[in-house]
């Protein structure tokens, strides 16, 4: 069966869980820490994996041992970690996360000063054929992941026009279906890279765009925020946008806004990484291919309200 592939960081996170967020110079006893492996295309991969997709992550990882934390922790979920690019004399990224209980927020302070980006060369190891959809995470690397789409896109050209002089030299009663090109996705999540992140808009067949980099564009609304990039890209990419309480919008090639509401906990935890859980779980929708573009964002938002209700990403706790 095919994979869906997930390329991007993967990184350690140490969450810091406090009553409070500290004033400068005290203090603080926490109420607890937590290390653990983070970064957003791997946390969707685990999330992707538990959902019971076929996933696979592609990053860059140090030669270290903390690296090994990351590895064990995607093999304990079933995602392939294969084609990760390993780097001597390199630190592993790291998250330390003030988790705000009193206020339900998350602040994160992210260090990587020596762990080079993925590159096209990295990526062309891949063998495409194993994989039905690859997932982009828009990064400091804009320029190798358009590298990166393109050749995607290469492939897709070859495989529908192998497709079609097979169907055109047999008898038409013994065709078989078409075989199915992969399906590229971005997400454009950070506001200080938009400049870079938007070069990546009308890349992919499926765009999720946060909150952050729509409100610095100037939309105040998920709806807004959709239908404006929607109306800068090719029309045949769907768009996709997630509003934290106020759940999340979407318009696909039909141009029709469809909006799912959100479902908070009973009592809110957690919100690292409920952006990651939201589009892992619209990708298993969207790629499963029977769910509307409306039930596969409800979908996300319920999987991302679960995540609020509990530390990590383990699909199994209540």
């Amino acid at each position: 069966m095919k994979k869906v592939l997930m390329v991007g960081l993967a990184c350690l996170d140490i969450v810091n869980v406090s009553d409070g967020f500290p004033a400068e110079d005290t203090d603080v006893r926490l109420k607890e820490q937590i290390w653990s492996r983070g970064g957003n295309a791997s946390n969707s991969a685990v999330v992707l994996s538990q959902l019971g997709t076929h996933t696979a992550f592609m990053g860059t990882l140090a030669k270290h041992r903390l690296s090994d934390l990351i590895v064990d922790d995607l093999i304990k979920y079933g995602v392939s970690s294969d084609l990760c690019r390993y780097h001597k004399d390199t630190m592993t990224p790291t998250s330390c996360v003030i988790l705000n209980t009193a206020e339900g927020t998350r602040t994160i302070l992210h260090a990587n000063k020596t762990l080079p980006e993925l590159c096209v060369e990295d990526f062309m190891k891949a063998d495409l054929c194993n994989y039905q959809w690859i997932h982009f995470e828009g990064r400091n690397n804009v320029s190798q992941i358009l590298l990166m789409i393109e050749n995607v896109e290469k492939f897709n050209k070859e495989l529908l026009s192998a497709s079609s002089s097979a169907s055109a030299s047999t008898n038409s009663c013994s065709q078989t279906p078409a075989p199915r090109p992969i399906t590229v996705s971005v997400e454009l999540e950070k506001a200080t890279r938009v400049l870079h992140l938007l070069d990546l808009l009308d890349k992919g067949h499926v765009v999720f765009i946060s909150k952050d980099v729509a409100k610095h564009k100037g939309y105040n609304t998920a709806e807004a925020a959709v239908k404006g990039f929607h109306s800068q890209c090719d029309t045949t990419c769907t768009i996709i946008c997630a509003w934290g309480e106020h759940g999340a919008c979407a318009i696909g090639p039909d141009g029709i806004v469809v909006s799912s509401p959100a479902f908070p906990p009973a009592k809110l935890v957690d919100t690292l990484g409920a952006g990651d859980t939201f589009n892992a779980a619209v990708i298993h929708a969207l790629n499963k291919g029977d769910m509307s573009l409306l039930e596969a964002i409800t979908f996300g938002c319920k999987i991302a309200g679960k995540k609020c209700g509990q530390h990590g990403f383990d699909l199994t706790m209540q």
